[in-house]
């Protein structure tokens, strides 16, 4: 029962009412444009060698997409009440993640048809979210939480077909088996990249009849198995993203520390299975870590909330908490012989906030108002995202 409770509170936000257009009718509780940017196409490197494959490359990744109802209304306000525009929104993330090289998202809710776009507590959100995450620059998205089963097997499906067809990648929920079996292919750099992705439920939605490849549930040995099969496959690099741990605490929880020791130590070979952990769902920024010392494996616990709405905790007061996150930026380098690792060699964390009031996302050390209350909200991520040491092992703020 407490894992049901925090499921369904984390995700409130403040009282609202319905967005405008055919909006159905809904209790809302409290939690929680143009052409696609771009940075060079990554190179796709020839098999057995060649100079692409030397070329290191950038992987930033950010926090939850949680459209509330007052976030829905705010994109239809932003396309001038004709439809919805979620790019304006997320402008303030645009410059950190269009000049990644790889750029992941997570998006926490599916999709809904023809109007019916709800938030809290079962979120269908309207199908113009993908393309504003193409537009920000993203190029992959994890789409497994808590929330995917919202709207059944139709939401999965309404959900990855509006990515595919606004050119995001996705991985964590499936239309078919076959589709399952595969993790999210990317290229960045020199390095072929494989995103995985697992949710720890599905606020008790079952899985859908004949279907139970709908989305990924935590479960370390497929967690393993998956990331190992990548590696057969080709991937360079493995990049697990997890939603997981507890609802508005800080610290991660001992099933985070556990499974992320448990993960970041499985090995084939000698070779590190996974390269990096996403962490998501806790509503809250959460630590960085590199588990496993020096030659460690870096582990973002939680990135918080990127977009929400004036978020609600389980105590039932505001929380603005809910409205911060980070981006972890991750630079990777080829490996010095063939077969061995491609190493991190810089990791740093840029504080963001999403502006309830004028529904926009900042980036907190390029904030144009740079009072205390702003230079607060920065700081406390700070501490949060450097409580585990990761300052030691090299971690550091940036633009």
């Amino acid at each position: 029962m407490l894992v049901g409770l925090a499921a369904t509170t984390a995700c409130t936000a403040a009282p609202e009412s319905a967005p405008p257009q055919k909006q159905k009718a809904q209790q809302q509780k409290g939690s929680g444009g143009g052409a696609a940017p771009r940075r060079p196409a990554p190179a796709h490197s020839p098999a057995g060698g060649g100079a692409a494959e030397k070329r290191g490359f950038t992987l930033a990744a950010s926090g939850d997409v949680l459209p509330h109802s007052s976030i829905i209304r705010k994109a239809n306000a932003d396309a001038g009440g004709e439809g919805y525009d979620f790019a304006p929104m997320l402008a303030g993330a645009k410059p950190v993640i269009s000049k990644a090289d790889l750029a992941i998202c997570h998006m926490e809710t599916v999709y809904g048809a023809d109007g019916d776009y709800t938030g809290y507590p079962s979120f269908k959100s309207p199908p113009q979210v993908a393309r504003a995450l193409r537009v920000t620059g993203y190029d992959s998205c994890s789409t497994a939480s808590n929330h995917t089963l919202d709207a059944g097997a139709a939401g999965v499906r309404r959900t990855l077909d509006a990515l595919d067809k606004a050119g995001v990648k996705h991985a964590g929920s499936a239309r078919s088996a076959t589709e399952d079996k595969s993790p999210a292919w990317l290229r960045a750099g020199g390095a072929k990249v494989a995103q995985l992705a697992y949710t720890y439920g599905t606020n008790g939605y079952p899985l859908p009849k004949g279907k139970p490849w709908s989305v990924d549930l935590i479960d370390r040995g497929k967690i393993i198995a998956d990331a190992r099969a990548a590696r057969k496959a080709g991937a360079d690099v493995v990049v697990v993203s997890l939603h997981w741990g507890t609802e508005w605490q800080d610290s991660p929880d001992r099933q985070q520390l556990r499974l992320g020791k448990q993960l970041t130590a499985s090995r084939t070979n000698g070779r590190l299975d996974i390269d990096l952990i996403l962490g998501t769902h806790a509503h809250v920024p959460q630590a960085y870590e590199k588990v496993g010392g020096r030659s460690g494996t870096w582990v973002i616990y939680g990135m918080g909330d990127q977009i929400a709405g004036d978020m609600i905790n389980h105590a039932g007061a505001h929380d603005p908490r809910g409205n911060q996150g980070t981006i972890g930026r991750f630079t990777f380098a080829p490996p010095a012989r063939p077969g061995a690792r491609w190493e991190v060699t810089k990791a740093e964390f840029i504080p963001m906030w999403f502006n309830t009031d004028t529904g926009r996302v900042v980036n907190l050390n390029r904030a144009l108002d740079r009072g205390a209350a702003v230079n607060d909200i920065r700081d406390r991520i700070r501490r949060v995202v450097l409580s585990r040491g990761a300052g030691a092992s090299g971690l550091t703020m940036a633009k």
